[in-house]
């Protein structure tokens, strides 16, 4: 059973003076990369932008020193902008307050429980359609900023109503915000294109500055030197921090307790098990994909934990939820963090910014955050992907991306992640019963046993260098565990792996999803992929979705057989 305790105690045992320094200044850079968009995410969740950075230094830090990743790195993120604002502007911020608290003692529970491997039910599809649906509730939001939009009251929550609201007062769209919006983003998208044209031995220094912080700069900078900045005696320039929440204080977080009582908590679960469930399955997504990065594995049920004290930590002391951020645990492995230190030292050195350097950022564009956010929500929407599921998917899964992406617009997060996995679970239920009923489910006659099955794998040769894995059952959603880790295990030196998929009745896009990373894995490590009887759905699925192209038509035998003698000629040609 995977041990409930923090990587931190594991690593430190043979912990070195030179990882010290990579993890400082690993910690460092992904600080300011954190900085200003800590500092979006707070404003255009609803709540003041000092609140961003409390998050992600005091959630930040419980992150990484109780986690169960060596290099997650904890904070705001885009995922929770649209519950958040929705929650403060029905309960106020102490509602917030107490549906994190809340949420994080659905984590800790979750993870106490072991429930960390149960993620893995929520279907590829629905995590897919409610964060591009989230993608375009964050990027909708940024048009009032981006747009310099001039609305009195409070801007409405829900998706279709805010934009009403946008277009009602769309007549005081001011050029000059637009005008410095704009060219915050075009900072962002034209900085990558001109690193990749100058010296390596430049783009290696520069690519440790963000975009967003040269886009942040260089507008503040251009509109402050140039008097642009909205005031008393400019009431139509451009707004910023300053001019919108008053003066950034730059005090440290202090511990506050939010008054509660039982009907704004019952009203408040249904928010707090959503945030607690895009918590968990954002934080242990990051995971997966550091663990990739630096060949680790990360303990899911610790993570769990984890996320749920950096929660509770993160309400009590002025901040709003927060999880394992995608992007900030990918530029930590890439600056060279090995360890829980850095995550650490990114909070720290976000707590000494916000001590010395915070009124500054009170000068900062409140269109050129929108920009930024823009930016995260194009990077996060992941179109292509969509896009790709709508065309070759088989229609039960389209259904439920589509249904999931527009409920999150439309409604909320709350309704599409519940209505997503009832619909998931209904339409593959039918999905299971039509397959039973068309071709059954046994892959042998009269219920033999495995040994007196004359195609058992265990009565044939198999040739030195080669590795075979038989699938049994339905591949899907809830199943991708069994698959996953097909090239992982030692077996000697492997050259050729062969899938045996005799016994697999069906798959869906989540599995398909999942051997695309094994075709990549073999790719890596030079090992030849074949696949052995597949059968009539699967190879239809695998052949509309472009995946025997992929794999290639000659890699696809018609038995166990054909498979073990090819690999044999495949072999002879290797030596």
């Amino acid at each position: 059973m995977e041990k409930l305790k923090p990587k931190l105690f594991s690593v430190m045992k043979n912990y070195s003076s030179a990882q010290l320094v990579k993890d400082i200044i690993s910690g460092i850079i992904v600080a300011i990369i954190a900085l200003p968009l800590s500092i979006a995410l707070a404003i255009a969740s609803g709540v003041q932008p000092i609140q961003g950075l409390y998050t992600a230094i005091v959630a930040g830090f419980f992150i990484s020193f109780l986690g169960g990743s060596r290099v997650q790195i904890g904070g705001p993120t885009a995922a929770f902008v649209t519950i958040i604002y929705g929650i403060v502007a029905k309960n106020g911020y102490d509602g917030l307050v107490i549906a994190c608290i809340m949420a994080g003692v659905f984590l800790i529970i979750m993870g106490v429980c072991r429930f960390g491997s149960l993620i893995k039910y929520i279907p590829y599809t629905i995590t897919t359609g409610f964060t591009a649906g989230i993608a375009v509730t964050l990027a909708g939001g940024q048009l009032k900023d981006f747009f310099g939009l001039k609305i009195k009251g409070s801007v409405p929550a829900e998706f279709p109503e805010k934009m009403a609201c946008f277009i009602k007062n769309a007549s005081t769209f001011n050029k000059l915000a637009f005008i410095v919006g704009l060219s915050a983003l075009l900072i962002q998208i034209v900085y990558p294109m001109i690193l990749a044209k100058i010296h390596w031995k430049v783009r290696r220094f520069l690519n440790k500055i963000p975009a967003s912080l040269i886009a942040i700069i260089v507008t503040t900078v251009v509109v402050q030197v140039a008097g642009l900045a909205a005031s008393d005696t400019n009431p139509d320039g451009v707004a910023t921090i300053f001019s919108t929440f008053g003066k950034v204080d730059g005090s440290l977080p202090k511990l506050s307790v939010p008054h509660a009582d039982l009907p704004m908590i019952k009203s408040l679960i249904s928010p707090a098990l959503t945030i607690a469930i895009l918590a968990a399955i954002e934080s242990l997504l990051s995971a997966v994909v550091a663990d990739g990065m630096i060949g680790s594995k990360h303990r899911s049920n610790m993570e769990l934990v984890a996320q749920g004290t950096g929660n509770i930590f993160s309400a009590l002391f002025g901040g709003i939820p927060a999880t394992g951020a995608i992007a900030r645990t990918a530029a930590n492995v890439k600056n060279g963090g090995r360890t829980p230190i850095a995550g650490m030292v990114h909070a720290v050195t976000l707590l000494l910014i916000v001590v010395s350097l915070m009124p500054l950022a009170g000068n900062i564009p409140m269109c050129t955050l929108a920009a930024v956010l823009i930016m995260v929500a194009y990077n996060m929407c992941g179109w292509r992907e969509f896009v790709r599921i709508c065309k070759h998917a088989p229609k039960s899964d389209i259904l439920v991306l589509v249904a999931t992406f527009s409920l999150t617009v439309i409604f909320d997060l709350v309704v599409a992640i519940e209505v997503g996995i009832v619909l998931a679970a209904i339409l593959f239920m039918k999905r299971m019963s039509d397959v039973t009923t068309m071709q059954g489910w046994n892959y042998t006659d009269d219920g033999e046993d495995a040994e007196n099955d004359p195609d058992s794998i265990s009565l044939k040769k198999v040739p030195m260098g080669v590795a075979v894995y038989e699938i049994i059952g339905p591949m899907f959603f809830a199943a991708t565990d069994k698959f996953m880790d097909i090239t992982a295990e030692a077996h000697g030196e492997v050259h050729v792996v062969i899938i045996r998929m005799r016994g697999v009745p069906a798959v869906d896009v989540t599995a398909l999803h999942s051997l695309r990373g094994i075709i990549e894995t073999c790719k890596s490590k030079n090992i030849h992929l074949l696949f052995s009887h597949v059968q009539e759905q699967p190879y239809q699925a695998m052949e509309k979705s472009g995946f025997v192209d992929l794999v290639g038509k000659e890699n696809f035998r018609a038995n166990i057989d054909d498979a073990l003698a090819y690999s044999e000629t495949l072999l002879e040609k290797e030596n």
